[in-house]
């Protein structure tokens, strides 16, 4: 919990705006919601939100840094005995286990699906996260094995595990929008991550990855 109240502040207002944009991108679907609609329902300045949000779809991607952040540090403080693709494995079933709300498949979740597949600006946005979040796999990979961050095997294990991750999410909430069930949703989730870690590390055998 940050301590200077500045901070605290700062990260109340950001959080303010988030909630609110998220229940107008919900409700009326986010092509249709402006940046002073949100501002007026937020009770802040047209200016306020971009200081917080430098783009419209940043406001509803808002966990976007948790999860790289998450990412990050599983392999930096990761079990040395342990691979770094193995480590991977394990964060999934580890954010299941915590319940976290990043690996969460609920009918909340499917009206984040359903945004995202109504705006051709929030898939377009959803591509880029996942080219973003390559590279920067690519990066903290390399750096476990002490290598440059330009690893071109590095590079095709981050491509492989964010495919992996990708299908399982997808498959997860298809899932659940058929079924209506969480756990037979983060139960093809998971076997889909354990399935596609498979496929990597046998892909990666003898690099320092697997």
């Amino acid at each position: 919990m940050p301590s200077d109240r500045r901070t605290r502040k700062r990260l109340a207002t950001r959080q303010g705006i988030s909630i609110v944009a998220t229940r107008l991108f919900l409700e009326r679907g986010f092509d249709h919601v402006t940046v002073d609609e949100i501002a007026a329902a937020a009770d802040v300045g047209r200016m306020t939100v971009f200081n917080h949000f430098p783009r419209k779809e940043d406001m509803f991607f808002d966990r976007d840094e948790e999860g790289r952040e998450i990412l990050r540090d599983a392999l930096r403080q990761r079990d040395l005995s342990v691979t770094p693709i193995e480590t991977l494995r394990l964060l999934a079933h580890r954010l299941v286990a915590e319940q976290s709300p990043l690996v969460r498949f609920t009918a909340a979740g499917q009206g984040f699906i359903e945004t995202i597949e109504g705006s051709e600006i929030l898939k377009g946005r959803a591509r880029a996260i996942r080219d973003e979040l390559a590279q920067e796999v690519t990066a903290a990979l390399s750096e476990c094995a002490g290598r440059e961050s330009t690893d071109s095997d590095a590079r095709l294990a981050a491509g492989l595990l964010l495919a992996t991750w990708t299908v399982a999410f997808i498959q997860a909430h298809r899932t659940f929008r058929r079924e209506q069930d969480t756990a037979q949703a983060t139960a093809v989730f998971l076997a889909i991550i354990d399935q596609g870690t498979a496929g990597v590390k046998a892909a990666m055998s003898g690099t320092p990855y697997a």
